[in-house]
């Protein structure tokens, strides 16, 4: 039996991170692991976690064109050394106190967290393997580190990114809970339909915007609606007014936070995502086609660039290509190439697989696998 606990170090900031930590520390725990998840929020210095969660929801909400010019300039060299020094400063001390000295293996699935984590490994102050998950297709210079043992990047694209950082990493299946899985008949979608209150005999177009619900998220349902080809079914999460002004309006079926998505993505035909996040991962999973339309600045327009490139899903910029996108996934073109695509893309690897192995390592610390 394994006594040693392997730690894993996410965020509570949108849903993605905390997603990829939940999934991992479930697989873990089959094969034996305790584990210790931490929030990176809680290991800065009192009420700085809840001001970076709440100056970044605002600024999705109400400028989020900033975001996209400080995630470009945080690619830079100088920015995001500055970027990992800080967060160094603020939480290495407490992340070092909270990880467990006897851990197998720390793990982090937050790019700051993975700066952080990165140095404790490099300068010998974390002995344990690390380990660091991508959880965007896309990978930011934050999201890698020196100090890391490993990379675990989902599918061969985002493995790929990693490497022109300068980094070896290990591609591995998507982090996704079983529960999301293809609809086996049209009964069974039916079935799904009329136990959340959907309608039984529509093309239905899930629209995702992530937890926070931001973004252009009306203008994407009176798109959606106005090409004729399907009902928008839009996820507003935590955003209430959002739900509001949608439910007002009839453009859309508004929801508001979901705790049955893999219900709801088996009842969808479409999805139509801004931000290619967990919820996109979700979707492929549960074998449904996907859309990018209106990403988020920033992440969201990186993501939907990568996955573009890909065929896993496709970009359109105007309400007449997304019109013809939606047509395409509603007479069952566009999901036969997305099965394809993400055969060329898959990893066979499994992400608990690999860091049950890093527990068996030996060494000292390492620093990165710089290629």
């Amino acid at each position: 039996m394994v006594t040693r606990p392997v730690v894993v170090i996410s965020a509570s900031i949108g849903a993605g991170h905390d997603g990829a930590a939940r999934e991992l520390a479930r697989r873990l725990t089959r094969l034996g692991f305790p584990v210790l998840r931490l929030d990176f929020l809680d290991l800065l210095p009192p009420g700085l976690g809840c001001a970076l969660r709440s100056t970044y929801a605002r600024q999705l909400r109400t400028a989020p064109a900033t975001w996209g010019w400080l995630l470009r300039a945080a690619a830079g060299p100088r920015l995001s050394a500055q970027a990992a020094a800080l967060s160094a400063r603020a939480a290495a001390g407490r992340m070092l106190a909270a990880i467990d000295p006897a851990a197998a293996v720390v793990i982090s699935t937050y790019p700051l967290a993975t700066q952080v984590l990165g140095r404790l490994r490099r300068c010998g102050r974390v002995t344990a393997p690390t380990a660091a998950v991508m959880t965007d297709p896309s990978v930011h210079t934050l999201c890698v580190a020196p100090g890391i043992d490993v990379h675990l990047a989902p599918g061969l694209p985002t493995a790929a990114q990693v490497q022109r950082h300068g980094f070896q990493a290990v591609p591995v299946s998507p982090i996704v809970d079983p529960a999301f899985r293809p609809v086996h008949h049209n009964a069974e979608k039916a079935a799904a339909r009329r136990r959340l209150g959907l309608p039984t005999d529509e093309r239905l177009a899930v629209v995702v915007a992530g937890s926070w619900g931001v973004g252009d998220v009306e203008w994407t349902a009176r798109d959606t609606a106005a090409s004729g080809t399907a009902i928008p079914v839009v996820v507003c999460g935590r955003n209430d007014f959002l739900r509001r002004r949608l439910g007002r309006s009839g453009d859309a079926i508004a929801l508001g936070w979901v705790g049955t998505m893999p219900e709801l993505l088996r009842a969808a035909d479409v999805v139509v995502h801004n931000a290619s996040g967990l919820s996109s991962v979700e979707a492929m999973a549960s074998g449904v086609p996907l859309i990018s339309y209106r990403c988020l600045p920033g992440h969201g327009a990186a993501n939907a660039a990568v996955l573009a490139a890909a065929n896993l899903s496709p970009w359109p910029h105007t309400p007449h290509e997304l019109a013809a996108e939606l047509s395409l996934a509603l007479d069952g073109s566009a999901i036969l190439r997305q099965r394809a695509a993400l055969a060329a893309a898959a990893a066979s690897a499994d992400a608990a697989e690999v860091i049950a192995g890093l527990a068996g390592i030996v060494a000292p610390p390492a620093g990165s696998m710089a290629a």
